[in-house]
């Protein structure tokens, strides 16, 4: 049956199933990050960032597509986690205003809504990269307007653009180098392709299931529960809702079996209103806790981490209660607050003694959505906050962030946690506020990052091969080497590190460092490197053993 107006009911439709399909999907889509660290979120991000718009179009019954068209775009907007989720973001914010004032499309108008998305996520990235996203979503546009002259059919019109987008995505390693070398395509490319699957089949009547979960009354009885015991927001003790799945990895059970008991204990002692249910294959998970990174890395010592979703419950119990809430005078405006993103209670707490107004829980694996860094810069309760992301897959989202808050807000694009801490140390009061950005800026400019991790997957990147399970020492974003013992990883990068004109060493140390092995790592500094001073803070962090600041 032939489809030749397309309106906000059957446009509803296509998002949601495009954001269930992808769902069912992200995992395979992290499993395309090209480095083998264990931080491959692109479709974890993709995912969160697209049930985020998905959760908005739910509650937008218009039959006026550029009204669902707009309800998704500001979910999508709020929600993007990620570059990824930025930029599809970016993609479907075009889209929207590609149709505005539209109660319903056609082929030519759908064509015009495309590229309309094509050209606002081009301008929303400083520096477009062929081979990603971006040229899928162009070829796939492309494709659509070439249709538009001739078909009316929109059904016929989707199956030819996702045609195209899949086959855009083939070509992504063939425009970007590293895709080729490591055997994989484009892993936000696959995502948009995922989407446009989701699309082509809700048009053809061919819906996807919506998912099961057998947890999910069980945790609305728990959110129940909890609203009741809480007469004033300040009462909750442990105030992020955190829900994940883990996927279990046999290499990891080996060394960390599985027993659901001895899991739900530990998790326990994090928090409260837990639920563990578990069978061959995977774990969900759902705590009331203070500290999600801690939990979410008890889960990872036994697979891969998926389906993640943390909500700040003092925000939402706020909302929810705020009428009976007695009114408290609004608390006088600073002239400056820091915003800024870590991962690690003492990486929070060293930030915080350096001066940071508001420490976002968040990193690797786990990056913070517009909304989450738009609330924390309303947090900071400033005339003038400025936003550290700390990580290269964060800036976006806090730019974004920036663009939307009605405070005056400037990011400083710190991609590291040594860039952070070094643009924080620069940061003066008395100075204005892109005074303060640039000097900021040009601060975490001078300090070199050094990383050390694990391989989660056997590869061969930049001519080293790199055994699962071994070491890796990153060196300024590039594994520069690896090795099965941890401290011969980390002399190894030290030799590509630290150079003759180096001052400072910072170690900052992870969770699953001891202080035996740390005054170790001192004693070959002090040895091997004697005019270099030393510090040393336990950042507590998941992921990455050690993190070293180099001035």
């Amino acid at each position: 049956m032939a489809v030749q107006k397309l309106d906000g009911i059957m446009f509803s439709q296509m998002v949601l199933t495009g954001a269930h399909h992808l769902t069912n999907n992200a995992k395979k889509i992290d499993a395309l990050n090209v480095f083998p660290v264990p931080d491959g979120d692109t479709g974890t991000n993709m995912n969160l960032s697209m049930t985020s718009g998905a959760n908005e179009v739910k509650k937008n019954k218009s039959e006026n597509i550029s009204e669902v068209a707009q309800s998704f775009s500001k979910g999508l907007l709020m929600g993007a986690r990620g570059n990824s989720g930025v930029i599809l973001s970016q993609i479907f914010r075009g889209f929207a205003r590609g149709m505005e004032n539209k109660s319903s499309l056609t082929t030519k108008d759908l064509a015009v809504a495309f590229d309309s998305g094509v050209h606002t996520a081009y301008k929303a990235v400083m520096k477009p990269v062929e081979g990603t996203i971006l040229t899928v979503a162009k070829d796939a546009a492309k494709k659509a307007v070439e249709i538009a002259d001739y078909e009316v059919d929109v059904i016929i019109m989707m199956e030819k653009v996702l045609q195209e987008a899949k086959a855009s995505l083939k070509r992504t390693p063939d425009l970007l180098p590293v895709l080729k070398e490591v055997g994989v395509v484009d892993s936000g490319g696959q995502g948009l392709v995922t989407v446009y699957e989701g699309f082509v089949s809700a048009l053809k009547g061919e819906e996807l299931p919506d998912e099961v979960v057998e947890m999910d009354d069980m945790i609305n009885a728990e959110h129940h529960k909890s609203a009741q015991d809480f007469m004033d927001t300040s009462e909750i003790e442990f105030g992020y809702c955190t829900e994940f799945m883990v996927k279990f990895e046999e290499d990891k059970l080996k060394d960390n079996p599985f027993d659901e008991n001895d899991f739900r204990n530990e998790l326990s002692e994090h928090g409260d209103s837990l639920l563990v249910v578990s069978d061959d294959e995977i774990v969900k998970v759902h705590v009331h806790t203070e500290y999600p990174g801690n939990v979410l890395t008890i889960g990872q010592r036994h697979g891969s981490l998926i389906n993640m979703k943390i909500e700040n419950m003092r925000q939402q119990h706020t909302e929810i209660v705020g009428d009976k809430i007695k009114p408290q005078a609004p608390k006088e405006k600073a002239d400056f607050g820091i915003v800024t993103v870590a991962m690690g209670s003492g990486l929070k707490a060293l930030f915080e003694s350096l001066g940071a107004t508001v420490v976002i829980e968040g990193g690797q694996t786990m990056n913070p959505s517009t909304q989450d860094i738009t609330e924390a810069i309303n947090q900071a309760n400033a005339k003038n906050v400025i936003v550290l992301p700390n990580n290269k897959n964060i800036v976006m989202a806090a730019e974004q962030a920036a663009e939307l808050t009605e405070v005056n807000a400037a990011v400083v694009a710190t991609k590291t946690i040594p860039q952070g801490i070094s643009a924080l140390l620069a940061f003066h009061p008395e100075e204005d506020l892109e005074s303060n950005r640039e000097n900021m800026l040009e601060a975490s400019s001078h300090v070199k990052t050094g990383q050390i991790t694990y391989a989660v997957r056997d590869t061969q990147i930049d001519g080293i091969s790199i055994e699962n399970g071994n070491f890796m020492g990153i060196a300024e974003g590039k594994i520069v080497t690896t090795h099965k013992e941890r401290l011969e990883a980390v002399k190894q990068l030290f030799n590509e590190l630290i150079t003759e004109d180096d001052e400072i060493l910072t170690i900052l140390s992870g969770e699953d460092v001891s202080e035996e092995e740390v005054a170790e790592l001192v004693s070959y500094i002090e040895e091997n490197y004697e005019d270099v001073e030393i510090e040393v803070h336990n950042g507590n962090q998941p992921i990455y053993s050690y993190i070293f600041s180099v001035e």
